[in-house]
């Protein structure tokens, strides 16, 4: 895809964001892709998923953002998806991102590439959604769709567990998500606790419909076997953004992480239709050969 030459593997560094210190992830080469991590975790996490994606020809950042991984939290009025959203821009002027870049969110990352997209335009070429947050439906039990805001947090606690245990790979996938959970909610459980709240209340569905007018090339990605971002939430987001091109994989809520491999395909494959500036049957036609 690209020849600049053998893949860097992501290595850690470290950078000041508004003031506080923040450790991230960056390698590979070829075009840029910024990938926000879910709620509760941090960019280690996705280590796999990302050394997956850097060894396939792009070259990705991926911040620990406040509140996780080590990176102090939003302070005050600032602790909103707009603060997020506000953080991430200046993270990508920090480390000298110049360009435009291919934005990925999991989960609540999604949220916060949302809003990014909204808020800093010049900053964000395409968005990728993958199991997000933002859609503003959710069904109960009995199959009834209600509004996000109303599912209750012992469902969302209920889910996430479930979600997670019964994979085939959990004894592969579960140690690592422990392993930055348990610190982050050691570490600063008010934060991730305020972060819940944020992922419990959101609806980006004004954001989402400016983006569609704005005709920002978005695509989604999201697993048949959620219980955390059910089939419901992903259609109020996809139905919001005007039915863009989406991918439905085979796992869970954290399929990425039990195949980052996967993962990695996919996102290359999108990273290369804007590379190389495909018309949208050609793009089409792609999609459909790699079971899209």
């Amino acid at each position: 895809m690209n020849d600049a030459g053998p893949a860097v593997l992501p290595l850690w560094r470290e950078v000041v964001v508004m003031g506080h210190r923040s450790r991230y992830l960056v390698g590979g080469h070829g075009p840029t892709v910024v990938f926000l991590h879910g709620w509760g975790l941090a960019h280690s996490t996705y280590r796999r998923a990302l050394d997956h994606l850097a060894a396939n020809g792009v070259n990705v950042y991926a911040p620990a953002m406040p509140g996780f991984g080590g990176t102090r939290e939003l302070s005050g009025a600032d602790f909103t998806l707009d603060g997020y959203a506000r953080w991430v821009s200046e993270f990508m002027r920090a480390v000298g991102i110049r360009e435009p870049v291919t934005l990925v969110g999991h989960s609540f990352g999604g949220g916060v590439a949302i809003r990014t997209a909204h808020d800093f335009p010049a900053q964000v070429a395409r968005l990728v959604l993958v199991n997000s947050i933002g859609g503003s439906a959710w069904a109960n039990g009995r199959g009834v769709v209600k509004a996000m805001r109303e599912r209750p947090i012992w469902d969302w606690g209920l889910h996430l567990p479930a979600d997670v245990l019964p994979n085939r790979q959990a004894t592969r996938v579960l140690p690592v998500i422990l392993r930055d959970a348990v610190p982050n909610l050691l570490r600063n459980p008010r934060a991730v606790w305020r972060a819940g709240s944020i992922v419990r209340a959101v609806d980006l569905t004004a954001e989402l419909d400016e983006l569609k007018l704005r005709r920002l090339p978005v695509v989604i990605v999201w697993s048949k076997r959620d219980n955390v971002i059910p089939a419901a939430a992903t259609e109020s987001l996809r139905s919001a953004l005007g039915d863009p091109h989406c991918v439905t994989v085979e796992g869970n809520h954290t399929w990425l992480l039990s195949d980052p491999r996967r993962f990695g395909e996919i996102i290359t494959n999108v990273v290369g239709f804007e590379v190389l500036e495909l018309p949208e049957p050609e793009i089409a036609q792609r999609i459909g050969r790699a079971g899209w």
